[in-house]
């Protein structure tokens, strides 16, 4: 098993505590990226996007 952040190999097993990470490192960068919305999830088809409110909205 290869890291996904890093690519570096990695244990897979329960006794890895950051699995499928190497590293705290490379959790924190990935949790980074997720909370920075360079992931995201594929809507469902169909599904309509939710514009934000007001309030919501980054300026």
């Amino acid at each position: 098993m290869r890291c996904p952040i890093c690519k570096k190999p990695t244990d897979g097993s329960a006794a890895n505590r950051w699995r499928p990470f190497c590293c705290e490192r490379c959790r924190l960068i990935d949790f980074g990226r997720w909370m920075g919305e360079d992931y995201r999830a594929p809507d469902a088809p169909g599904e309509r996007v939710r514009e934000p409110r007001p309030a919501d909205r980054k300026d």
